[in-house]
């Protein structure tokens, strides 16, 4: 008969033996006191240091130290935004060659008569790098000297929640940890009063594509490095008051209590679930005081306000996300996802991609130019771009979803500020220079955070599972400072 404590190690993955104990162990408790006599008895959290989960530290220097990624969500179209094609603005109206399609996957327009359909947008050149942006984007534009566009992208999945999960995690599998809890997973948090991973959602005018909370999952990862939603407009964290008639010093009582008896049962078996209880209850009560702070505007000035274009802070819009964000950087949130819905333009592309371009362009460089002036995006990542792009054929008056080439933009960390990486063929069908695969945009967010994607892993049912997969995938070299 195995000893029960044995069954509860097989049973979340651990692949120890007597054998491998013993032949571990003299190695393991060594290595215990001396780190005890170098000071490091307190969690890499506590002491400041970054880590690796059963690494033993960085791979390399890190140029990051959070992220912000502002989630286009619905796949804003890189033929009106980034991606400039004089020669399908020429073949307009005309049928789209067959030579670009054949045999090629695509979405709603599989079997139609395909039409070239040219921008809408002028577009012009920015900056001293002279970068070509469309005219949807001029705030965009006034940053183009701090940001790197990538012309290549490529994705596998050619639906929404797929690929949003594909962007997010590498996969399409329910179950695999987004990129957000792997960097928290791996580095820890920073700030002990907020969560490492938060996530908000504004929205255009028009009913949209939903977002699933799969996207900022944590997968087969402890729950505890999941992000967490804040509401954009009203509490950002429901119920984040004391119920009246419960003070403060009563909760901490019971709190104490919970921790208790949660650690009670912890000694009894092994379970990361137990801890992350126990983490969250802490948590859920910093945060009675972190919360309203966080999200009490009223010492931003004006100019502020005005540079982000936040006509009411906390109304839900996109603007008012993006200064929330960083506000939360500057706290030590790790990782920020914000999502703006509204990008789904298979139709009425003229208005509908007009008004979201409006609702984010300013914003988003606002948040760009407000973390410059700070001093903090020399170590915050900035992404900006969707799950796809959209088709340089037309679909009624809008354009169907497109896998294999779109636009994304990023900022500071360490990114090659003032240059285009990549480029679409001449019509802005296929990614065919220098081609950047989400696995490579996944490969590098980790390099930059001192990370090998390939040696930066989790035993999952047997397997040495990663954020980058099986497949091959590359650090983009060539956008790195």
């Amino acid at each position: 008969m195995k000893h029960p404590f044995i069954d509860q190690l097989e049973r979340h993955q651990l692949d120890w033996s007597r054998r491998t104990f013993l032949q571990r162990s003299f190695a393991g408790l060594g290595g215990l006191a001396f780190s005890k006599l170098m000071g490091a008895g307190q969690s890499p959290e506590a002491a400041g240091l970054p880590f690796i989960q059963g690494q033993g530290g960085l791979h390399f220097p890190a140029r990051a130290k959070r992220v912000v990624h502002l989630c286009m969500a619905g796949g804003p179209s890189h033929l009106e935004s980034f991606d400039p094609k004089p020669q399908l603005d020429a073949l307009n109206g005309k049928e789209f060659p067959a030579s670009f399609t054949a045999g090629q996957q695509l979405a709603q327009l599989q079997g139609a008569k395909l039409i070239a359909r040219g921008s809408f947008t002028k577009f012009k050149r920015y900056g001293q790098s002279g970068i070509e942006i469309s005219d949807l984007f001029p705030h965009i534009g006034s940053i183009a000297d701090d940001i790197c566009v990538v012309r290549s992208m490529v994705t596998e999945q050619i639906n929404h929640d797929p690929a949003h999960a594909f962007m997010n995690s590498g996969s399409i599998l329910k179950g695999r940890p987004s990129m957000g809890s792997w960097l928290l997973y791996g580095l820890g948090a920073e700030s002990q009063n907020l969560p490492g991973y938060v996530v908000m959602i504004s929205r255009g005018s028009d009913p949209d594509q939903p977002v699933s909370a799969r996207q900022w999952s944590a997968g087969f990862l402890p729950s505890k490095f999941q992000g967490v939603q804040f509401q954009s407009k009203g509490s950002a964290v429901h119920y984040v008051g004391s119920p009246d008639g419960v003070c403060q010093s009563t909760q901490r009582q019971v709190i104490d209590e919970i921790r208790r008896l949660n650690g009670m049962l912890a000694e009894d078996r092994f379970d990361p679930e137990i801890e992350t209880r126990m983490s969250q209850y802490e948590m859920a009560f910093r945060m009675q005081t972190s919360v309203p702070d966080l999200t009490d505007m009223r010492d931003e000035p004006k100019h502020i306000l005005d540079m982000y274009g936040v006509k009411t802070p906390g109304d839900g819009s996109f603007a008012s996300n993006c200064l929330l964000a960083r506000r939360m950087l500057e706290r030590g949130v790790r990782f920020v996802q914000l999502y703006h819905r509204g990008w789904d333009h298979h139709g009425e592309i003229v208005a509908k991609m007009t008004e979201s371009a409006k609702r984010t362009d300013q914003a988003s460089a606002a948040l760009v130019k407000d973390l410059k002036q700070r001093g903090l995006l020399e170590d915050t990542l900035v992404i900006w771009g969707g799950e796809f792009g959209r088709t340089p054929m037309g679909q009624g008056s809008g354009r169907d979803h497109h896998i294999k080439g779109f636009s994304l933009w990023m900022a500071g960390a360490g990114i090659k500020p003032g240059i285009v990486h990549g480029a679409t063929d001449e019509l802005g069908y296929a990614s065919v220079q220098d081609i950047v695969h989400v696995r490579d945009l996944h490969a590098t967010l980790l390099q930059q955070f001192g990370i090998d994607h390939a040696r930066f892993t989790h035993k999952f049912q047997g397997l040495d599972l990663k954020l980058t997969g099986v497949e091959e995938a590359k650090v983009v070299k060539a956008i790195l400072a």
